[in-house]
C-alpha cells in the first residue's frame, strides 16, 4: 500500500466534524422535548449525561457512602483530580458541623483510670454469664461505722464453707484459691478503684479497720501503690447512703463473685409477733454461673448474713 493512501473517512462526503454538534440556538426549541424524555426514561430531569465521575477507588467509594457524602460533589485532591479518602472525611467533618448536624453535648476523651474501668468491665461483662442473688439483712447487731471490716471478716469465713466462690476460671481449670485477700470498692474524682485487703480471715476486725481506712485514704489521693490493687480473690462493695434498695454489681474477673450491700435504713420488721423498726437491708451476691451453681451462692450468702447479724465484737479474732 503506498503511502499517503485513505484507510477511513469518519462522517459522511461533505461534513465536518463541527457539523455534528448541536447549535446553541436549536436548544430552547427541543428543551420540552428533552423535559419529557427524562420523565419517560426514568432520569431526573437536570440530570447531566455528560457529567464526568469523580474519579475514586472503591474503597473511597464505599467510605463516602458510608459517611454519607456525594462523591460527586466533592473536588480530588489526588493525582487527576481523584478523590482521596481524606477529602471524603473532611468532607463529612465539613458537613456534621453544618447547622442540624453539629455534635452534641462537651466531649471528653476516654483516658486514665476511667480507660482502665471501662475495658476491665466490659471484659468481666462479656466473658462472665452473672446470676444475681439477693436477701434481706438485719443490721440492728452491727456499729454501721465498721460495717466493711465486719463484712470482709464475715465474707471471709463464708467463703471457707463454699470454696467455690474463693476461686478463678484459667481455661479448662477451676483453680481454688487458699488464701482470703479480699477487694473493697472504693469511689475517687478519678473513678472506681478496688485495693485488696490482705489476710481476711486471720486478722481481727479492728485490724481489717484500721487496713481498710489506710487504703481508702490512699486510693482517694492516688497514692496506691500497685501491689495494693493485684491479687484479690473475692470483692466487697458498699455504696452506703448512695446505695439504693439493691444493686446488681458486675463481678470483679477474673474472680467468680462478688458482695454488694443495699442502702441500710429503719424499717418495719415484725420479731416475735411485733411490727418494730430495725435498720435493715439488703445483700447481693452476684456470681460466675460457669463456676458456682445458685444454691451454692444462696448458701454463701446466707452464712455472710447469719455472720452481720450476730454481730462481732471489737478486736474478735
Amino acid at each position: 500500500m503506498a503511502v499517503g493512501t485513505v484507510l477511513v473517512v469518519i462522517g459522511e462526503d461533505g461534513t465536518s466534524p463541527d457539523d455534528e454538534q448541536p447549535r446553541a440556538e436549536e436548544a430552547p426549541q427541543n428543551q420540552t422535548a428533552a423535559s419529557d424524555a427524562d420523565v419517560s426514561s426514568g432520569v431526573a430531569p437536570g440530570h447531566d449525561p455528560s457529567r464526568q465521575r469523580a474519579r475514586a477507588t472503591p474503597l473511597v467509594r464505599r467510605l463516602a457512602q458510608e459517611l454519607d457524602v456525594d462523591l460527586e460533589t466533592l473536588a480530588g485532591s489526588g493525582p487527576q483530580g481523584r478523590v482521596t479518602e481524606e477529602d471524603v472525611r473532611a468532607a463529612a467533618a465539613s458537613a456534621g458541623l453544618a447547622p442540624g448536624h453539629a455534635p452534641e453535648g462537651h466531649r471528653e476523651p476516654l483516658r486514665g483510670v476511667r480507660r482502665l474501668i471501662a475495658e476491665h468491665m466490659a471484659r468481666a461483662h462479656a466473658e462472665v454469664p452473672p446470676v444475681t442473688w439477693v436477701e434481706e439483712c438485719d443490721f440492728g447487731a452491727v456499729d454501721l461505722k465498721r460495717l466493711v471490716p465486719l463484712t470482709l471478716r464475715a465474707v471471709a469465713e463464708a467463703l471457707k464453707e463454699v470454696p467455690e466462690l474463693n476461686a478463678r476460671l484459667e481455661g479448662d481449670e477451676i483453680v481454688y484459691l487458699d488464701r482470703y485477700d479480699l477487694g473493697v470498692a472504693v469511689q475517687t474524682e478519678q473513678g472506681l478503684v478496688v485495693p485488696v485487703v490482705r489476710d481476711c480471715d486471720s486478722r481481727s476486725v479492728d485490724e481489717l479497720a484500721r487496713d481498710v481506712a489506710r487504703l481508702a485514704e490512699a486510693a482517694r489521693a492516688g497514692k496506691l501503690k500497685p501491689e495494693e490493687l493485684r491479687g484479690s480473690t473475692f470483692t466487697v462493695t458498699s455504696a452506703g447512703k448512695l446505695g439504693g434498695l439493691l444493686t446488681t454489681p458486675i463481678v470483679n474477673h477474673p474472680e467468680v463473685g462478688i458482695l454488694s450491700i443495699g442502702r441500710i435504713a429503719k424499717r418495719p420488721v415484725v420479731r416475735e409477733g411485733r411490727i418494730v423498726a430495725h435498720p435493715t437491708g439488703t445483700v447481693a451476691v452476684t456470681f460466675d454461673h460457669r463456676v458456682v451453681d445458685g444454691a451454692r451462692a444462696a448458701e454463701f450468702g446466707l452464712a455472710v448474713i447469719a455472720r452481720i447479724e450476730r454481730g462481732v465484737e471489737p478486736g474478735s479474732p
